[in-house]
C-alpha cells in the first residue's frame, strides 16, 4: 500500500516592519556608511551583508528575521545605496568592509551577532567571519559566492553564456569583437573612463545580464533596479573592481584556505540548484572545506533571494541561528 508523501508548507517571509533609527557613519576616509536598525531593539543583533557588491540593501531584506526575536542591522556598503559618495572606488575594498562591520558593531554596542548575507554577501560574511570569528555568533548564507577565477570565467567569459544565449547578446554588445576575449577587462576600461555616456551604456548592460539571470524564471522577475542608470552604474563599477581584484585576498582561495578558523560557528547554507549566477560548485567545495555546515540545495531555485524555496530555508535558517 502506498502512502501519500508527508509535505510540510514552505516559509514566507516576515510581515514588513519600519526602522526604528538609522543614520551614517564616517569612516576615516572620504565614505560615509548608511546603516539602520529595525525589530526588537533587545533581540538577537543580526547583521545583514547585500550582494553585489554595490546591490545596497532594500526593506525587503528585514523580512527574512522575526522581528520580535532579531534586532536587525543593515548598511550600504561603501559606494552604493545611501553611502556617500556614490560609485566611489576610492578605499573601496573587502577589508575596508570589514573594518565598516566592525565599526557599526562597535558604535552600536553589540557584543558578537549573526551574520547574514548571500552572493557577495556570503563572500564578505566568510572573511569577516574569519577575521573576526570571535564576534560571529553563527552565519546564514546564501548562494555561495568564493571569488575563483572559475566563477568569475562561467558568468562574464564562457559558461552561463551557454544557458542564456539570448540575453548573453545583449551583455557583449556594447563590447567590440576585438575585445571579446576578456570581456571583464573590456568592461573595467569603460567602467573607469571619461566617457560617461559610454560608461552608463556599459554599466546598463552589466547590470541588466545579472538581473535577467538571477531567478530561473529569466528576464520575467528581473527587479527593475538593474536597468536604472543610477543605480547600474554603482553597482557594476563596484562588482567590476572588487572582481578585476580578486577580492583583494591575498590568494584565489583564500576563504577555504582560511576556513578552519571558522568551523566552530554554526553556519546554515541555502543554495540554489539552479543558480546560474553563483553556482551549487561553489557551496559544494564550502561543504567540503567546512562538513560541519548544514547545506540545503534547492532543487527548484535560482540565485534570487526572492524564489519560494530560497525563502523557506533562509527563514527557517534565522529561527534556527537565533537558538544558537
Amino acid at each position: 500500500m502506498a502512502f501519500p508523501a508527508i509535505t510540510t508548507p514552505r516559509r514566507d517571509l516576515y510581515p514588513e516592519i519600519e526602522t526604528t533609527r538609522h543614520g551614517w557613519l564616517k569612516t576615516d576616509s572620504i565614505h560615509e556608511i548608511y546603516w539602520e536598525e529595525s525589530g526588537n531593539p533587545e533581540g538577537v543583533p543580526v547583521v545583514v551583508l547585500h550582494g553585489g557588491p554595490g546591490g545596497a540593501v532594500n526593506p525587503g531584506m528585514r523580512r527574512y528575521f522575526d522581528p520580535a526575536v532579531y534586532r536587525i542591522v543593515m548598511f550600504d556598503q561603501r559606494g552604493c545605496g545611501l553611502s556617500r559618495p556614490n560609485a566611489s572606488l576610492e578605499d573601496n575594498t573587502t577589508w575596508d568592509l570589514i573594518a565598516d562591520i566592525e565599526a557599526i558593531r562597535e558604535m552600536l554596542g553589540i557584543d558578537k551577532w549573526v551574520v547574514f548575507g548571500g552572493s557577495w554577501g556570503s563572500t564578505l560574511s566568510l572573511a569577516y567571519a574569519i577575521k573576526h570569528p570571535d564576534r560571529t555568533r553563527a552565519l546564514v548564507l546564501r548562494g555561495i559566492f568564493l571569488l575563483t577565477k572559475k566563477e568569475l570565467h562561467w558568468f562574464y567569459q564562457d559558461g552561463a553564456s551557454m544557458i542564456w544565449p539570448d540575453l548573453w547578446e545583449g551583455f557583449v554588445a556594447p563590447i567590440p569583437e576585438t575585445e571579446r576575449d576578456n570581456l571583464m577587462a573590456a568592461y573595467y576600461k569603460r567602467l573607469t573612463g571619461d566617457n560617461v555616456e559610454e560608461r552608463n551604456r556599459c554599466a546598463v548592460a552589466w547590470s541588466t545580464w545579472e538581473g535577467n539571470t538571477v531567478s530561473a524564471a529569466g528576464p520575467t522577475a528581473t527587479p527593475d533596479k538593474f536597468a536604472d542608470p543610477e543605480f547600474a552604474v554603482a553597482f557594476a563599477r563596484i562588482e567590476n573592481w572588487y572582481f578585476t581584484n580578486g577580492g583583494f585576498f591575498d590568494s584565489e582561495n583564500w576563504l577555504l584556505e582560511n576556513i578552519d578558523t571558522i568551523r566552530h560557528i554554526p553556519t546554515w547554507i541555502a543554495q540554489g540548484r539552479f543558480d546560474v549566477v553563483t553556482p551549487a560548485s561553489g557551496a559544494w567545495a564550502l561543504h567540503l572545506a567546512f562538513p560541519e555546515a548544514k547545506l540545503e540545495f534547492i532543487g527548484d531555485a535560482g540565485h534570487a533571494s526572492s524564489e519560494p524555496g530560497i525563502i523557506d530555508s533562509l527563514i527557517r535558517a534565522t529561527d534556527w541561528a537565533a537558538r544558537q
